[in-house]
């Protein structure tokens, strides 16, 4: 969550950045800011654009403004960033809260009991290609991990992978489903990150027992990956209710 301060700098930067390389001066950036909302003086301004030289963001050219440096350019991605980070985890939990937690967990168990099954005849049915196409997607989503960049669209696409694979459309759709909520992978996820929980591992583990062809490993394995988003569930939502409860919001379902 960006705090005022790094809001500021952050409307600052985009200000410049938004002049196309023509220098601006803090009167226009008083005003622009106005128009975002700030109401702030001058020579707080003067101020800021003075850290902001210190720091390499600007550069000053005479007496015309400030033009953004290549820093700065990198500053200002990594704020916005940020801030959509924030603003997507606060859409989450909204609708993390409008879904409940029991509701969540329901529609764990019901994967449990169709996904260990799926996962355990993937081992059985899968095709050299499928199984070439699931370890992509465990590769793909590895990438994604160490870069930080979602994995929402890498889990649905296992686990469709998955489906696909055990030969058994009844339960395929039966998971088809599940998954017509479409937040469903999202909310799992920011759920995960917030309780420090870690998915890559559990898919690695689900992938090597069908690529094994031990069906009642992989079942087991997809019983285990399961279970631990139930609880993830549920420890987020014990420290989720407490914060809340805290600042008098404890009308979580």
């Amino acid at each position: 969550m960006l705090h005022e301060k790094q809001r500021l700098l952050f409307f600052i930067l985009k200000i410049i950045d938004n002049s196309k390389e023509t220098p601006v001066g803090s009167g226009y950036i008083r005003n622009m800011l106005k128009l975002q909302g700030f109401d702030v003086s001058e020579a707080t301004i003067g101020r800021m654009l003075k850290e902001m030289d210190f720091e390499g963001y600007t550069e000053k050219i005479g007496f015309k403004g400030r033009n953004l440096t290549p820093k700065g350019k990198e500053k200002l991605e990594e704020l916005e960033h940020e801030n959509t980070i924030n603003r997507y985890g606060k859409e989450l939990m909204k609708a993390i809260k409008g879904t409940g937690k029991q509701e969540l967990i329901d529609m764990l168990i019901a994967r449990k009991a169709i996904e260990s099954q799926l996962a355990k005849l993937a081992a059985m049915y899968a095709t050299y290609d499928e199984i070439e196409k699931m370890k992509k997607v465990i590769e793909r989503q590895r990438v994604h991990v160490e870069e930080g960049v979602s994995i929402a669209e890498d889990d649905v696409e296992f686990h469709k992978l998955i489906a696909k694979a055990a030969r058994n459309k009844v339960l395929d759709a039966a998971m088809d489903l599940i998954r017509q909520h479409g937040q469903l992978s999202p909310m799992l996820e920011y759920i995960r990150k917030e309780v420090k929980g870690s998915v890559l591992l559990e898919h690695e583990n689900i992938f090597k027992s069908i690529a094994a062809r031990k069906p009642a490993q992989a079942e087991k394995a997809m019983i285990r990956h399961i279970e631990r988003l139930e609880n993830d569930v549920r420890k987020y939502w014990e420290n989720f209710y407490e914060e809340n409860s805290q600042t008098g919001n404890s009308d979580i379902v």
